[in-house]
């Protein structure tokens, strides 16, 4: 099985990915970033975004199978993918695997976000900046489509804890272990 939490940029899933994964027996985060970094070292740099690779949807989805083939239990997948299209792509070909997704938006208001990139001093969130701050204009043209294939949780105001007791509420699997 694998929980997708998707969002933009300072909604909250890694946070939340690490809630979820610690109560939940079996899980394990899967980072699909790292398929974008081992594609970008192969292809070069994308002129937009490592998803616009058609390598990287496929090669989610069966490094997903395999790893479920190979240690079962469930995947927690914290990726924004803000193109339908691709979101389709993964999803369909999951499910072609024979792997339930849970896809769950992670979402905030505009305010929150902006407050949270811009105050967010990790090392590595310093140079990525401008960049997020820069995709909440396509986040907010992706909502309608989001919204209709997720189930949307507000993470304004809310905490961790709470946010991946509704997430895990949302799965019918892991009802016993809302925390």
């Amino acid at each position: 099985m694998i929980i997708w939490l998707n969002g933009t940029f300072g909604a909250g899933k890694t946070t939340t990915s690490h809630e979820v994964v610690s109560r939940l027996p079996d899980s394990r985060l899967f980072d699909t970033e790292k398929v974008g970094e081992m594609l970008r070292h192969v292809l070069g740099v994308p002129e937009k975004d490592f998803q616009d690779f058609p390598p990287w949807r496929g090669l989610v989805v069966e490094t997903a199978r395999q790893v479920l083939d190979h240690v079962g239990g469930t995947l927690v997948v914290t990726q924004t993918v803000l193109v339908e299209a691709y979101w389709r792509e993964i999803h369909d070909g999951l499910t072609r695997a024979g792997i339930p997704v849970h896809h769950f938006l992670l979402h905030t208001d505009r305010d929150t976000l902006v407050e949270r990139i811009e105050t967010d001093t990790k090392p590595e969130s310093a140079g990525a900046r401008q960049w997020r701050l820069d995709h909440l204009d396509d986040y907010e043209r992706a909502l309608p489509w989001l919204r209709r294939e997720a189930r949307v949780v507000d993470t304004t105001g809310v905490p961790p804890a709470e946010v991946a007791a509704t997430v895990l509420r949302g799965v019918p699997s892991a009802e016993g272990l809302r925390g």
